[in-house]
């Protein structure tokens, strides 16, 4: 399935939604994603000044991955750096 993220709202409905669905606490996503609880909350609930890099974790902790669309000058060898 594909969602597109427009807010930093949505993405927090989405990974709330991906949490709850897995059955996770918001402490036990944190700890599988090796962040702080805090970070959680704040982006469940869609603060906007989340550091990427800790959203990345959280994606990948719950198996969801981030994808990039309509960049078709953009080589898809992600070996490959503009």
């Amino acid at each position: 399935m594909t969602t597109f993220i427009e807010t930093p709202q949505h993405l927090g409905e989405i990974v709330r939604k991906a949490r709850k669905a897995l059955r996770l606490t918001q402490p036990q996503l944190a700890l599988a994603a090796g962040v702080g609880v805090r970070f959680i909350v704040d982006l469940e609930a869609g603060k906007p000044t989340v550091r990427l890099e800790n959203v990345l974790r959280v994606l990948q902790a719950l198996g969801i991955t981030l994808k990039a669309s309509g960049l078709d000058d953009i080589s898809e060898d992600p070996g490959v750096r503009a």
